[in-house]
């Protein structure tokens, strides 16, 4: 059975990701998606919020493809996330350029830690390349629309986060 990781802290899950998660839930059996605790970055979602909203998103993704899809929260180094769910895979989505320069060296780290477990890129589809959670978090904390960025339940949580637009 081949496992993959796709770790991230998805504060929130994106349709990026989520196009990123498709697309590796049809190269592996089992996906797991490591959400980082990483309270450091002081998230806008509690763990438990991000962990649903990552699940409920995956459902049909994991009926669609047939590869079991499960989520693993943690906090340790990411090698040892994947040591612990036995992946032999660590799946990495790019979005630009300026992302290869931090996953090139974030590699290298990783396999001088522990070679057998290899990582894959997967570029986002063109029209999701420009999503990151950051401007998404922005845009909503704005007011502004961000329906062409997540699934309606990530925009229903950021508006009750941060309630609807002003006039």
């Amino acid at each position: 059975m081949r496992t993959a990781l796709y770790p991230g802290t998805f504060d929130p899950v994106t349709l990026g990701h989520i196009d990123i998660i498709l697309r590796a839930a049809r190269l592996c059996d089992k996906l797991v998606i490591g959400v980082a605790i990483n309270s450091g970055k002081g998230p806008l979602f509690d763990l438990d919020e991000r962990v649903a909203m990552i699940e409920r998103a995956c459902a049909p993704l994991a009926e669609e493809t047939g590869t079991e899809i499960c989520v693993h929260p943690f906090e340790n180094l990411l090698i040892d996330c994947a040591r612990d769910v036995g992946a032999q895979l660590i799946v990495r989505g790019l979005r630009a350029v300026a992302d290869f320069e931090y996953e090139f060296q974030m590699v290298g780290m990783n396999r001088a830690l522990d070679s057998s477990v290899e990582t894959v890129f997967l570029m986002a589809e063109a029209r999701h390349q420009a999503i990151a959670s950051k401007l998404v978090k922005e845009i909503a904390r704005l007011g502004g629309d961000v329906t062409k960025f997540v699934t309606p339940d990530v925009r229903a949580a950021l508006l009750e986060k941060y309630g609807p637009a002003q006039p």
